[in-house]
């Protein structure tokens, strides 16, 4: 057994992040620990969502009473490491040292401590007060995994709870513990890793060097480590800190070794593996825990692909089970009576403002937010799929699909975030590190049908098809997955000349899902959706009333008609009349606007709903076609507005662009000819 070298305990202390306000707990942690789960649970409603400044990367900060104080809780990005290898890792270290929270609390995972350990391993390093949240400790012991927690905090020298956030359990001593800290009756007394010993020495000349050159808020022995590791931002800044003569010293220090780094990770593992071998216990060789047992299953290269698809169809089958007549009832029941009530109080007024009322605000928005039923359901599946593990394995199962387009199963993941958004999507494509690969993911991405085209296809498909309803929603998801497929593997074949790139992924332990975490995220989406349709969809909704109203107040001679006239010949190669042809043009900003559209130029009449009324006008190849060019069309403003951020190139957001719009026209034209020569 290797002997286990740490440096002696040492006491951190500090004042309050925010000596004037309330303290802050940041929480920290790698992905899939569970950081999230606690954090909904402590904040609850009290949160809200952004972007760190000058960021794209998510920040979620909320408040929660501890002894009658109020406390600022801050929700770290999810990192392996406080090392600058993305925006992630840069975020969580940058906050630690500039904001210097009150109590940083490490959220590790009991059933995978030895991956958990290394962020520790750094945050321990810091001056910083830190708790270990040692969650999944259910989850540990389906697995087998036993965890000694007064050993490990022995041995960490830092206050460690066991926790099961899923169920609330740990939270409140937790809660005690953190107390205790802020109180000052309790301070940890970290016990870091050191170096290997071959490099001790090495590390002690850089501190040297480096003394009094140092700028705030950095520790001298963190930023000497760092230069160590070859950090490239920390590099950076102190190339431009140090004099020439101090900076030409350490440099030769550094370039003299260059495997300096090895040594600075030997020593973390080192460390981690003597608290392994003190404080965890393991299955017996032999012994199969629940993740290996449904990840036969899940993750089988044949059955893994049914097992999808067939979760894929359980969607719509609750969507037009459930969320489709909730839809009907609210269509019926509120949206129609209120037009009418709207009419009625309104006969007096004038023809235009009760025109704009009842047509553009009720039939337009009105319409548009009968889709939330639907979009729950989309909302709730995705997020247990999220929570309890399963989007790895969904990622797994589909990489020998990816690498027809020479992609890897690891492109899934945001891809898989496409369902929900394509906005996401694309922005999740960071986690890729070939950029040809990423850039080729992005410009894919807007086939991944999400919750704004499959409302639209659930408010028109079971007008049309009925009791079909389900297999031709089932058959569009599977057309556009397909030409996905195919549109990458062409991609990559004239512009990336088939190259490929390597897969390594990790699959998180299966959990079960916090009820709670999801509820919040379903919220959170759900109002996110209904201030959309108050904002930018209103917007568009009068816009486009206010286009069929001018000149004249008669539609058929309206601007928006003349417009629509005047592009009709296009329409015609799909089915479409002008008001089809308007209405997916005015989808651009927002995919909803379809419907809004299509309610403003119908109305809002209290004897017909706006899908009776659509199914009087279209014949049933059109709606198809419809439907069709929908799931291709050219994605919304703001994910051509991401795609243009992250590509950092017009040139390959128009081809994005350019290339759906002729891929949905071409599909759109070829379907509703075949479906009319079969008799649609």
């Amino acid at each position: 057994m290797s002997e286990c070298h740490v440096t002696p305990s040492i006491t951190v202390s500090h004042t309050s992040a925010k000596d004037m306000g309330a303290p802050i707990i940041a929480l920290a942690g790698q992905p899939n620990m569970g950081k999230s789960t606690l954090f909904n649970l402590l904040t609850g409603l009290n949160q809200h969502v952004g972007n760190w400044p000058g960021k794209t990367v998510e920040y979620r900060e909320g408040h929660f009473d501890l002894s009658g104080h109020s406390i600022r809780l801050v929700d770290l990005p999810g990192t392996y490491s406080l090392t600058a290898n993305s925006p992630e890792e840069m975020i969580a270290r940058e906050f630690i040292l500039r904001e210097k929270p009150s109590v940083v609390v490490a959220v590790v995972s009991a059933a995978n401590l030895e991956r958990s350990l290394y962020l520790v391993a750094e945050l321990s390093a810091l001056d910083a007060l830190v708790v270990v949240a040692l969650n999944m400790m259910d989850v540990a012991a389906q697995e087998g995994v036993q965890v000694d927690a007064r050993v490990l905090e022995a041995a960490l020298g830092l206050p460690v709870v066991p926790m099961i956030a899923s169920k609330a359990a740990g939270v409140q001593e937790l809660l005690g513990v953190v107390n205790e800290i802020l109180s000052g009756k309790r301070v940890p007394s970290p016990r870091p890793p050191e170096v290997r010993a071959d490099h001790r020495e090495i590390l002690a000349k850089i501190e040297a060097q480096i003394a009094g050159h140092v700028p705030p808020p950095y520790p001298k022995g963190w930023i000497a480590l760092k230069l160590l590791e070859g950090d490239a931002e920390v590099t950076h800044m102190m190339q431009a800190a140090l004099p020439k003569e101090v900076w030409d010293a350490v440099h030769d220090i550094l370039r003299a070794h260059d495997d300096a780094f090895l040594a600075v990770a030997s020593g973390r593992y080192e460390w981690i593996g003597c608290i392994l071998r003190a404080a965890v216990s393991r299955p017996k060789i032999g012994q199969i825990g629940l993740t290996e047992r449904l990840d036969r299953w899940a993750a089988h290269p044949v059955w893994g692909l049914f097992i999808l698809a067939g979760i894929l169809g359980l969607v719509f089958w609750l969507t037009f089970t459930i969320g489709s007549p909730l839809q009907e009832w609210l269509d019926a029941r509120i949206i129609a009576p209120l037009a009418g009530l709207a009419a009625g109080a309104l006969a007096d007024a004038p023809f235009w403002l009760q025109g704009m009322v009842v047509d553009g605000l009720i039939g337009g928005v009105g319409s548009v937010l009968t889709f939330l039923p639907i979009l729950v359901i989309f909302f709730a599946v995705f997020a247990l799929l999220e929570d309890v593990g399963y989007m790895a394995r969904a990622a797994y199962v589909m990489d020998n699909f990816m690498h027809l387009m020479g992609l890897h199963g690891k492109s899934f993941l945001p891809l898989f975030l496409g369902f929900g958004c394509n906005v996401p999507a694309v922005m999740g494509t960071r986690v890729i590190d070939s950029w040809p690969a990423r850039l080729l993911t992005i410009l894919i991405a807007p086939l991944v049908p999400c919750t704004a085209r499959m409302a639209v296809i659930a408010f028109i498909a079971p007008a049309f098809f009925g009791a079909n309803a389900v297999w031709v929603s089932w058959g569009l998801v599977l057309l556009s997955l397909l030409m996905l497929v195919v549109s990458g593997a062409l991609l990559n074949k004239v512009i990336f000349k088939g190259q490929r790139s390597a897969f390594i992924m990790e699959m998180p332990l299966y959990h079960i899902p916090n009820l709670r975490t999801i509820g919040l995220l379903v919220w959170q989406r759900s109002i996110a959706f209904v201030k959309k349709a108050g904002t930018a969809i209103l917007v568009m909704s009068l816009l486009v009333w206010v286009l069929s109203y001018l000149p004249n107040g008669n539609l058929n001679t309206s601007f928006l008609a003349r417009f629509g006239h005047f592009i009709e010949p296009v329409g015609r190669w799909m089915g479409f009349d002008w008001r089809l042809t308007v209405a997916l043009i005015t989808s651009f900003p927002a995919k909803e606007n379809a419907i809004a559209t299509l309610g403003v130029l119908f109305g809002s009449s209290p004897n017909a709903g706006l899908t009776d009324m659509l199914t009087v006008s279209f014949s049933t190849a059109s709606a198809l076609s419809f439907l069709v060019v929908t799931m291709l069309f050219i994605p919304c403003m703001a994910t051509v507005a991401v795609t243009k951020q992250e590509t950092n190139s017009w040139r390959w957001t128009l081809l994005s662009v350019f290339l759906l719009l002729g891929l949905s026209m071409a599909a759109g034209t070829v379907v509703y000819h075949l479906a009319v020569w079969i008799g649609l």
